[in-house]
Parts: C-alpha cells; sequence; structure tokens
C-alpha cells in the first residue's frame, strides 16, 4: 500500500509513533499475553480512526514496519480498518517487539524485546508531511527536531510548487506530544519547558507529570499539583502561548488547562454507571486518547460535534463554557471524543474489535457517536447539577 496512490483526499491525522507487537505481564492478576498487537501508533491510530469515522477513515495515516515474524491475522486486523496505511516489509529483522509489565497502582514498566525502528520525519511521504494534525511520543529533544523537520519539508514543498491544492495547506499543522515516560524526570524539565512551546498540546499522565517534577504523582487536589500546572502553563504552551496541557489521570478522567480555561472530564467508564463495562486493560488507551484527540481538534461541523452541541443545547452552562473558550472550543469536543475512544481501548488486551452490521460500523458492538451521545447524556446532567466540578477554578 503506497500513501501516495492509496490517499484520497487530505491526511487529517499522522503518527510518528512506532507499531509494536507487545508482551504483557500483569503481575499475576491474570493471564499475561503474546504478541498483541500495540504500540504507540496503532493505539493512536485507533483512536483518530474512531473519531474519524468510516467516511473519513482514509485520512488517518501512519506507517507499519513489518519484520519476518509479523503475524498475518495482525495484518489483516490492520487492513479491516480502512486507514491510510503504509506497509514497509523488511524480512531481515524481527518486528520491533516490547514487554509490558503492570503494577497495582497502573504502574507500568516497559522494556524492548526486539530492536527498535524508530520513524523519522523523512520516511513520511510527501502526501503525509501535509497531514493537518500530528502525534508524537518521545523525548523533549526530539519533539523540537520533529516539528521543525517537518515544517521545513512542508516549507520546501511549498516553495517547489509541490504543496497540495487544498484549503488547509497553508495552515500550521497541529502537533500533540505525549512525553516519553523514561524521560519523564527533573534532569529534563528545561527541555520539557522547550519543546512545550512548539507543540499545540502536551500530555503527560499524572504519575508521569509527578516524575518530571521529583513528586510522587499529580493530583488536582493538591496545591503543589496546582502550581505546577501554573508554572507550565506560564513557561508556555504553544508557539503563542495559547496550547494547553492535558493531564490523563486513569480512571480519574483527564484535566485540560490552558492559560485561560481549565475543565475536567470524567473517564468514560464509571463504577456506578449502569451496564458499563468493565475496564479490562490500560495499555494504549492514553495513545488512543491522543490520537481521538488530535483527530478531534479538526472534526467541527461533523457527526460526533453534532451529538455533543445537540445534547448539550439546553444546557446555558455549557454554552458559557463553550463562549468562554472562544477559538478553542472545538479542544472541548476533541477532549470528550478522547474521553469516548479511550473507553473502547480499555475493555479488551489489545485494541477493539471492528465489525459492520447493517451497513453500520461497530467497535465492540457499538457505534463511537452512539457513545458520544451516551457519555454527553451523563455529562449533561453533572454540568448542570455541579458545573464548577467541570469548569475548574483559576
Amino acid at each position: 500500500m503506497n500513501a501516495e496512490n492509496a490517499q484520497l483526499g487530505e491526511v487529517e491525522f499522522c503518527t510518528l509513533g512506532m507499531f509494536i507487537l507487545d508482551d504483557i505481564e500483569f503481575g499475576g492478576t491474570r493471564p499475561d499475553v503474546k504478541n498483541a498487537l500495540g504500540g504507540a501508533a496503532s493505539f493512536a491510530v485507533i483512536g483518530a480512526r474512531l473519531v474519524a469515522g468510516l467516511e473519513h477513515g482514509r485520512s488517518v495515516s501512519w506507517i507499519v514496519d513489518v519484520g519476518s515474524d509479523f503475524p498475518q491475522e495482525t495484518l489483516q486486523a490492520i487492513k479491516s480498518w480502512g486507514t491510510d496505511c503504509v506497509i514497509r516489509e523488511d524480512h531481515s529483522r524481527l518486528t520491533t517487539k516490547a514487554w509490558n509489565g503492570y503494577h497495582p497502582d497502573e504502574k507500568r514498566d516497559f522494556k524492548y524485546l526486539t530492536p527498535k525502528l524508530r520513524l523519522e520525519p523523512h520516511m513520511l511521504s510527501d502526501t503525509q508531511v501535509w497531514s493537518r494534525t500530528f502525534h508524537m511520543v518521545c523525548s523533549p529533544a526530539r519533539c523540537i527536531s520533529i516539528v521543525n523537520d517537518i515544517l521545513q519539508r512542508r516549507q520546501q514543498l511549498q516553495q517547489a510548487g509541490q504543496a497540495p491544492n487544498t484549503e488547509h495547506a497553508l495552515e500550521r499543522p497541529i502537533f500533540v506530544w505525549e512525553p516519553v515516560p523514561d524521560l519523564c524526570t527533573p534532569e529534563e524539565q528545561d527541555k520539557f519547558f522547550a519543546a512545550n512551546k512548539v507543540v499545540d498540546v502536551v500530555s503527560p499522565n499524572h504519575l508521569e507529570l509527578g516524575m518530571m517534577f521529583d513528586q510522587p504523582g499529580w493530583t488536582h487536589e493538591s496545591e503543589n499539583s496546582q502550581k505546577l500546572v501554573q508554572t507550565i502553563l506560564d513557561a508556555g504552551v504553544g508557539v503563542n502561548g495559547d496550547g494547553c496541557i492535558v493531564i490523563r489521570a486513569g480512571k480519574e478522567g483527564s484535566y485540560a488547562y490552558t492559560r485561560a480555561q481549565r475543565i475536567w472530564l470524567p473517564a468514560y467508564h464509571q463504577p456506578n454507571t449502569l451496564g458499563a463495562t468493565k475496564v479490562v486493560d490500560p495499555t494504549g488507551a492514553g495513545n488512543s486518547f491522543l490520537g481521538a484527540l488530535a483527530q478531534g481538534m479538526i472534526t467541527a461541523g461533523r457527526e460526533p460535534f453534532n451529538i455533543i452541541d445537540s445534547t448539550m443545547s439546553g444546557s446555558s452552562n455549557w454554552k458559557q463554557a463553550m463562549d468562554s473558550w472562544g477559538h478553542g472550543r472545538n479542544l472541548l469536543g476533541a477532549l470528550i471524543c478522547a474521553t469516548v475512544a479511550a473507553g473502547f481501548v480499555v475493555e479488551q488486551i489489545g485494541v477493539p474489535e471492528k465489525t459492520v452490521e447493517n451497513g453500520k460500523e461497530l467497535w465492540n458492538q457499538t457505534e463511537f457517536t452512539e457513545r458520544v451521545r451516551l457519555y454527553m447524556q451523563r455529562l449533561y446532567k453533572t454540568f448542570e447539577e455541579s458545573p464548577q466540578r467541570h469548569l475548574l477554578a483559576n
């Protein structure tokens, strides 16, 4: 599959995450798993693909490196998603494989079992480099390098008269950065602040953010944690300082902060929610959250956003929130899409199952947009009862 020939229309999402086959150990709490379809790329693409839907599935683009040991059933699963997937085969090497070990507190240990093959911006096709959004999982230094390389390639193509004839070609793409956990250390703080200034969204999880600043973890209730968020915002996120830090807090949901606004959104699966599917495995949920977030930031006017708008149309509190976020209102819808997407990923080991019934695309036997509707119905209730729980005070 060649990206130049396969892609119809513009690319809306592209990840520089790697494809990995995962071995997962749960510390004796359940059976271990071998060769699960995984890696940041797979999960981020699932998140973006859920939001894009069947109609825009081909706008989700990525690269999969296939080694001599690549399972055929995994390849078939990937193809069934209907994305713009570039398969690169090299039978002289093994597929990148990793081990994941989980602790009871959701902390994850991670190591590579085979040599990794990292994706670099120069590996992207000319079509992919014009993506409207990019997802990265990397160190701060590499984040800066990736952003600069992509922008430079776009400039070179434009000067050579090879820019695509689309309305978005001249816009700066949206960069969503997931700091790699191993380098969430106090020694990386200065580089972390520098990288934040070249991306639109930076998103560590609550444990990683704590590690970065030599704290046991980040919690919304902690005064030190709130000061930490303010320090990051004051230092600047985004080229113009109007970017966002999104803290993924596992079962607690997510907290999003800009210099002007902040909001808490609960996780999709709640203990007391009638009919909620039991959370099975958190592997990849963060990647899927951010893939969906990136795709969601350019999804205004499509079905997921229409459902959000129609469900919340009677809420004056929601209207005030949307008005106050101004040009950043798309981020609110994107955060909701991200929350719902992550809810699919935690329901099984590996990726959710895609099927088509009566012309409808189902993931884990449910339409993505139906889950958006269910989530918004619950959110409507709590927004009306206690908006201050969601719209956090500055």
